[in-house]
């Protein structure tokens, strides 16, 4: 699928969306076929840096020792140093508001250990544990500015699971370019990354927060309305 085709998907997507008062989410959704995700070597897991605004950036929390300590407070949103770690020790709840108050989290690489002891078993199933293909995981001595500034605005494809990826790309408000260079980004990388490319997609659609789904390629109302069938019963 080329750019102009996900254009023309995104045309219809907006002629026909309901509307509302708020700027609603745009969806990539992207249904696989052919694959065994039982086999860890076929599973999905990739993170794409985005080229343009998704409309909201992402909260990254570190886990730092001392070395890192003062960075980590002028730059990230939330720090755990190491030394408060045994406030977090077996308390689940207060270990699962962290979770869900950040979308990213990095770790200092030699007290990763202690960090996969403390918190791995709420961050690991929210599948939100410093990820060294993330760059998630770095030395003492990292410039943690170059690695936030990077991971603000990053996005996780992944299927380990379903036979299908979504993830938000843009709000309607931004420009139709901006929305496209996402698309197509996250599309090309998935793709690639797919055992068999091409063989392995079964479908893409677009989807507004409170709308149906356009299937892309279909251009015609006619095509949309089975497209929308197609993606309700994803």
């Amino acid at each position: 699928m080329d750019k102009n085709t996900f254009a023309q998907s995104l045309a219809l997507l907006r002629k026909n969306g309901p509307q509302r008062k708020f700027a609603q989410t745009i969806d990539l959704i992207i249904n696989l076929r052919n694959l065994d995700l039982k086999q860890a070597e076929q599973q999905v897991d990739v993170y794409v840096q985005l080229p343009k605004s998704r409309g909201r950036t992402n909260k990254v929390c570190a886990f730092v020792g001392a070395e890192l300590a003062a960075q980590a407070k002028g730059v990230c949103d939330v720090v755990v140093l190491h030394d408060d770690f045994a406030q977090y020790a077996g308390n689940k709840k207060k270990i699962k508001q962290l979770a869900d108050s950040c979308d990213l989290f990095i770790a200092q690489m030699n007290i990763m250990p202690d960090v996969a002891k403390t918190f791995g078993r709420v961050l690991g199933p929210k599948g939100k544990m410093p990820n060294p293909k993330a760059g998630c995981v770095v030395p003492a001595n990292a410039n943690l500015k170059n690695v936030v500034d990077r991971l603000r605005n990053i996005v996780r494809a992944a299927a380990k699971l379903q036979m299908s990826i979504k993830l938000a790309i843009g709000k309607e408000d931004q420009a139709d370019a901006d929305i496209l260079d996402n698309i197509m980004t996250v599309y090309e990388q998935v793709r690639r990354a797919l055992p068999q490319e091409d063989e392995n997609l079964r479908s893409v659609l677009l989807k507004l927060t409170m709308g149906a789904p356009v299937r892309v390629g279909v251009g015609t109302e006619e095509g949309e309305g089975k497209a929308n069938k197609a993606g309700e019963a994803q």
